[in-house]
């Protein structure tokens, strides 16, 4: 379980409803920020970001990696990260808030390897890097105040949002962020 007082702190930080947080953290990984199995932190390795950032990559394990089977992301990771570590972590989503490691800087980090090794010490550095996130898109930080799902939805996985939905057989996230936040307003849990 989440540390409530985790998602109460950064919320007021960044001046958003906590409940809104703490649906973000639900759709993005379902609220785990480590593997069960192994302990590792939750990842998304990316193919497609990994050719643009790695030097030379010829096809390897790393073009075979398993979108949610941890496994077959590790090891798709572990294979890019022997052509180029900072490519491999810049090109992985992470923890939480699935932060692709290429936006280090803008969350404060002198490098990516800062970034994961934070993200690595708990789910309050995620929680942390998550709002940050947020908190550096005005943007996203106005439609995350506004309840404005479908504009959460755009500036955090892409105006084609609703077509990777339907190519992986998943609820919009626009409709999966307004039924969380829903849930967890009915709840009571983040009144203070």
């Amino acid at each position: 379980m989440i540390n409530k007082y985790v998602i109460l702190y950064q919320a007021c930080r960044i001046s958003v409803e906590p409940e809104a947080l703490a649906a973000f953290i639900d759709v993005e990984s379902g609220g785990r920020a480590f593997d069960t199995e192994t302990g590792k932190i939750i990842i998304q390795f990316e193919p497609s970001w990994f050719r643009k950032k790695a030097p030379y990559a010829p096809s390897g394990k790393w073009t075979l990696n398993g979108v949610e089977r941890q496994s077959r992301e590790w090891e798709a990771f572990n294979d890019a990260y022997s052509i180029s570590p900072a490519a491999a972590m810049k090109s992985t989503s992470i923890g939480l808030g699935q932060i692709m490691g290429f936006h280090y800087d803008r969350l404060g980090y002198d490098s990516v390897g800062e970034m994961w090794d934070d993200a690595k010490r708990g789910e309050d550095r995620q929680i942390h890097q998550m709002a940050e996130f947020i908190r550096t898109d005005t943007r996203l930080l106005g439609a995350i105040r506004s309840k404005d799902w479908h504009n959460v939805a755009v500036r955090y996985n892409g105006a084609k949002y609703r077509e990777m939905a339907k190519k992986w057989g998943r609820e919009p996230y626009d409709i999966s962020m307004r039924k969380s936040y829903e849930r967890h307003v009915k709840s009571g849990t983040w009144q203070q």
